[in-house]
């Protein structure tokens, strides 16, 4: 087997477990691996370390497969993680609670760059890395086994993949065709979910008990919901009993999605606006227009993919969080929120409390909130904690 050794003193991450070793780490590489090779890792004296995925064209030059020493990684190996990862869904999330989740979340469940969500009767995968691209027919294969689900697209259509060298690719892998909209169920609500062409793999499953306490809260309340998408917040609160939700976004696609997520539900049409713009802008204009609400959602994308966009993402952040304070009536609640893996959760809460400053209120964190236990996040990998939400009352 192909090996790659690491400079003297660069082994100290991968000794605790870290499942990324990159380039700048790595001394040399002892034959040819090329994209997705699985190599030997080795510290600089010849010590054995770990059994990794291999990248030359990469930053993360090699990603873990398995710290065992003499563990073979094949489909045995795979078969292994993939079945532990439905097994702690299954334990973890309700059958009743919901029937989309993610089934599994990369280096988190020991398959480096790999996602699985599953939609209903169908699940998404996604190859992010060229590891997962090369196991990815045995990784299928696993899934279709022991999830029982035989339909299966990929959305392997995102820009991580330019970063390793990789094509973005989507496309049908099992099953006959797929329907425009797959209907899924959560928390008694209902959803259509664009699997070919909507956001992430279709669906932010990861917001979901953050959705549920936002219905909790939302009862007689006026809810302005920002980066709204397919307006899951919205009916969540109006499920709640809001007494009116203006949805904003900048895609009038989303919006016509969010107002059939609206009629799915049965939910008042009366209650729920839609306005299609820039959410700055639109924020700036309801605060010109002197708008105020009890409640505010501000769940945007990613502004900082990376630490090296960090400052001009916190100035974003900085932004809608100082007029989302202006538009809070006293006693308003403010749901905020960064996906954003440059930005830690402890700058996240800096920049929402300088936000406050700025707009001279008092506010105090009622609650943090993160991603679902769909979404597990492994001790030596906490790159898996993605997702930062703050409830704040003014």
């Amino acid at each position: 087997m192909d090996e790659i050794v690491l400079k003297a003193g660069r082994e100290k991450s991968v000794r605790q477990r870290h499942p990324w070793i990159f380039s700048g780490a790595v001394e040399r590489a002892n034959g040819s691996p090329g994209p997705g090779a699985t190599v030997d890792v080795l510290s600089s004296q010849g010590e054995w370390l770990c059994r990794a995925a291999f990248n030359p064209q990469s930053n993360i030059r090699a990603r873990v497969w398995t710290f065992v020493q003499g563990e073979a990684v094949d489909a045995g190996l795979l078969q292994r993680r993939v079945t532990a990862a439905l097994a702690l869904r299954k334990a973890l999330v309700p059958a009743g609670e919901t029937d989309a989740l993610r089934l599994v979340h990369g280096e988190s469940d020991g398959l480096p760059g790999f996602i699985v969500d599953r939609y209903a009767d169908w699940l998404v995968i996604q190859c992010l890395t060229a590891g997962a691209d090369c196991w990815k027919d045995a990784l299928v294969d696993a899934l279709v086994e022991q999830a029982g689900i035989s339909q299966v697209f990929e959305r392997s259509d995102v820009d991580v993949r330019r970063l390793e060298g990789l094509p973005e690719r989507s496309g049908l892998l099992r099953g006959a065709r797929l329907p425009a909209w797959v209907v899924i169920r959560e928390n008694g609500l209902r959803f259509n979910v664009d699997l070919q062409s909507g956001q992430k793999t279709g669906f932010y499953l990861d917001q979901r008990p953050n959705r549920q306490r936002l219905g909790q809260l939302a009862a007689g309340r006026q809810v302005l919901n920002c980066f709204c998408y397919t307006g899951a917040f919205s009916a969540y609160a109006l499920a709640g009993g809001a007494e009116s939700v203006l949805s904003v976004d900048s895609s009038a696609d989303a919006l016509a999605g969010g107002v059939e997520n609206i009629r799915l539900n049965q939910l008042s049409e009366e209650k729920a606006q839609w306005l299609e713009g820039d959410v700055f802008q639109v924020l700036r204009k309801l605060r010109d227009q002197g708008c105020a609400f009890d409640l505010v959602i501000l769940d945007p994308p990613k502004f900082a993919p990376t630490a090296a966009q960090a400052e001009q993402a916190a100035r974003g952040y900085k932004d809608i969080n100082l007029l989302a304070f202006k538009l809070l009536r006293p006693g308003g609640l403010l749901f905020t929120f960064s996906c954003s893996g440059g930005i830690s959760a402890d700058l996240f809460q800096k920049i929402v409390a300088g936000a406050a400053l700025d707009a001279r209120v008092e506010a105090r964190i009622l609650e943090h909130l993160t991603q679902g236990p769909d979404h597990p996040v492994a001790l030596n990998f906490p790159e898996g904690a993605y997702l930062k939400g703050l409830v704040v009352a003014k």
